[in-house]
Parts: structure tokens; C-alpha cells; sequence
């Protein structure tokens, strides 16, 4: 059994962040970087996956700039086996579509059996990713799993859905997304923090993975910014003095913000 992980270095999401004048795209690089924390869910699953059947190996595939090599460390550190990162200055800006084709590219033809992602990232909540690779690739897509079992050939899923549980069931190779009530993540030991950093990671370039350069980047973007404005600071509260019409002020107060 052979599993990709993919996942994504984001903002913290207790940063405050901003977009660049220049492009109107997310400044990473002012905020701290963490890996997705829903991202951790997909890694844990494909830990048990392989724990289960006795035998098998995961790889975490991660798209990013320099730094986001840390999380593909973290997922190294909770016990993945190896990690491959796409760095590459010519990514930057790509969107949903963009990264997509990059993700399916560095993993066609890799022999994975299974692919894994969270439901969806922390800085985008699109939670489109999973499918766009599953078609790009061919492969039949299980999404929103939380719970997953493998078994010879085929993977069986059980997804809730407004009209209860469904269980689907497909051959392998499949797309697995998971949410976060499938599993709890391990957390890393210092044994295997420490045994992160000697296993292997292959970094490849856009042109190492075959990329088409018009195909991705902010140029190539389906979706963009046209324009944002800094959110404005808070107002000032109001204050009610209670001077024995206490109650008819606030209810004044509530009626004028159309709370009432």
C-alpha cells in the first residue's frame, strides 16, 4: 500500500493577515507558517491505513514556497515515510485550478494506491482541490470521509451528508478527503522529530515536475483580486447610563440596530 498525503503549509490562523499591494494575494511572508491543521487529519488516517494492513508506505506531497518544507517536516515527525516539494518561484499567485494540475503532475505515475487530503485548507476554505485532482488524474473521488477502510482492492468510505450517512466503495487507485471527526492526530515525540530530519525529501522545480508554465502562477489564474480595503477599526461601544430608563435605552439601542 502506497499513500500520498497532500498538504499545505497556511497562515496561522491566529496571525493577523493581509494582502500585498502589489498583486492583491495573500502576504505569506509576514505571518507565521503552519501546516494545515486539517491536513493533520489526512496524515493520521494514512498512518493508520498502513498500520492496519501490516505493511505500506507514505509519502507527503506539499506545493509551497522554501519554507513549506516545515510542514512537510511535520508530517514527517508524526511517522510519514518520505516527502516530495514542489518550490518554485513561478507557483506563486496559482489558484485553485493552477495548483490542482501542479498536485496531479508530481503525482501521476508515482504508483500510489491511495490519495489523501484534508477537506479543505484554513486559508482558502474551498474544499475543490481534492476533486479537481481526482479528475485530473482519472480517479474516482470519495470526499468528506469520517471513516475509511481498505480492503483488496478497494476503499470504502462513510461520508455524512444532510440526508444521513452514505457509504461509498471504489476501486483503487481513489482521492480520499477526510474531516477532522475521522481521527485524532498523533502528536510528533521528540523520537520522531528527531527522525524527520534524516529521512528523504526530493524538492522539484515547476520544470523538474513537467509544468507548463503558462499554466500556473497569478498570471495564469482563473480567479484574481480586482480590488480590497483594509478593514476599518472598531467603533467605539455605546454606553448606557442607567438613570432609571436603563431598559428603554437599551431597547432604543437594539431597535436601531434592526436587532429588535
Amino acid at each position: 500500500m502506497k499513500i500520498a498525503v497532500c498538504v499545505k503549509q497556511v497562515p496561522d490562523s491566529w496571525a493577523e493577515k493581509k494582502l500585498r499591494d502589489g498583486d492583491a494575494i495573500l502576504d505569506r511572508a509576514a505571518v507565521e507558517g503552519v501546516m494545515n491543521e486539517l491536513d493533520e487529519y489526512a496524515v493520521e488516517e494514512a498512518l493508520k491505513i498502513v498500520e492496519a494492513n501490516g505493511s505500506g508506505e507514505v509519502i507527503v506531497v506539499s506545493m509551497g514556497p522554501d519554507r513549506a518544507a516545515e510542514a512537510v517536516r511535520k508530517a514527517l515527525s508524526m511517522g510519514a515515510d518520505a516527502g516530495i516539494h514542489l518550490a518554485d518561484a513561478g507557483l506563486e499567485g496559482s489558484d485553485a485550478v493552477a495548483t490542482s494540475y501542479a498536485l496531479a503532475k508530481v503525482i501521476d505515475g508515482r504508483g500510489f494506491d491511495l490519495v489523501l487530503f484534508g477537506s479543505e485548507s484554513t486559508d482558502a476554505r474551498m474544499s475543490v482541490v481534492p476533486a479537481m485532482v481526482a479528475e485530473r488524474l482519472g480517479l474516482a473521488q470519495l470526499t468528506f470521509a469520517n471513516k475509511v477502510e481498505v480492503a483488496g482492492g478497494s476503499v470504502t468510505i462513510d461520508r455524512v451528508s444532510d440526508n444521513g450517512v452514505e457509504t461509498i466503495t471504489a476501486a483503487l487507485p481513489a482521492v480520499v478527503s477526510v474531516v477532522e471527526k475521522i481521527n485524532e492526530p498523533r502528536y510528533p515525540s521528540f523520537k520522531g522529530i528527531m527522525a524527520a530530519k534524516k529521512k528523504p525529501v526530493e524538492t522539484l522545480s515547476a520544470a523538474d515536475a513537467g509544468l507548463d508554465a503558462g499554466q500556473v502562477g497569478l498570471a495564469a489564474a482563473w480567479s484574481k483580486v480586482d480590488s480590497f480595503a483594509a478593514r476599518p477599526p472598531k467603533a467605539a461601544g455605546v454606553v448606557v447610563q442607567d438613570e432609571g430608563n436603563g431598559g428603554i435605552a437599551i431597547a432604543d439601542f437594539l431597535a436601531a440596530q434592526k436587532i429588535l
